[in-house]
């Protein structure tokens, strides 16, 4: 397995895309579940304050580097990190190859009505995949019953779950055992991307790592979460041994 690069105590993983999408898929393939997540600086920071958030981190299969802000912590701190594993990227080439694979997937999240034109634009892009299941993100504790029975009986080999974080990294940390599915992903707003209701940065901004200004841009609500961003660089700098 690659080498865990630690960054402000959360373990990620010094993996390609290439490299972590043929491990999943080996995964997937698998019977023992197995939860996977895609840290950002925003997690990662996160982390730093909520010990089950970095509990549950340090336990996941893998945890790639979905951020900019994540591969420049990672190389600050002198490790070697190959390049950015976004979350979003990471599930479209996964639902890519698992046509030609036969595997069956399940969105799980957002906001109602959003996974089914997910599904659709999947459908769309990726001819012959089979979605089994979708569900909204809004629910409340006595729901979740019915939630993880329709998931077992659907048997997805893959459950992307879009509930925001932490809340999808706790729920499938809570649930993972029971779902019995090989892999779950915490994918935040990918779905909302492929649904068409948030819109993700332009190449040039992404290829400029300046994502997060354009989300803060798009959601201004999100400003006070930016912020994460220049404390993450000086407590990065501040942990340089």
């Amino acid at each position: 397995m690659p080498n865990k690069v630690d960054i402000l105590g959360v373990n990620v993983d010094a993996m390609t895309m290439s490299e972590s999408v043929a491990q999943i898929e080996t995964y997937m393939a698998g019977e023992e579940p197995m939860m996977i997540a895609t840290a950002n600086a925003e997690m990662i920071m996160r982390a730093t304050q909520d010990e089950e958030l970095r509990d549950i981190l340090n336990r996941a299969a893998i945890v790639t580097a979905d951020g900019a802000g994540t591969v420049w912590a990672a190389r600050h701190l002198g490790y070697e990190m190959p390049e950015r594993v976004a979350g979003y990227d990471l599930a479209q080439q996964l639902m890519k190859n698992s046509v030609r694979q036969g595997q069956r997937i399940y969105f799980f999240g957002s906001a109602p009505g959003v996974a089914e034109k997910a599904k659709a634009k999947a459908e769309q892009l990726y001819p012959g995949i089979q979605i089994v299941g979708t569900r909204d993100g809004y629910f409340t504790e006595a729901d979740e019953p019915a939630i993880i029975e329709d998931i077992k009986a659907k048997r997805p080999h893959l459950l992307l779950v879009a509930l925001g974080v932490p809340k999808q990294e706790k729920w499938l940390a809570k649930h993972q055992a029971e779902l019995g599915v090989p892999v779950a992903i915490g994918v935040g707003g990918t779905l909302d991307v492929m649904a068409g209701v948030m819109k993700r940065a332009p190449l040039w901004m992404q290829k400029a790592k300046l994502e997060w200004l354009f989300r803060g841009m798009l959601q201004p609500k999100r400003a006070g979460r930016l912020l994460a961003l220049p404390k993450f660089v000086l407590k990065v700098h501040g942990s340089r041994g």
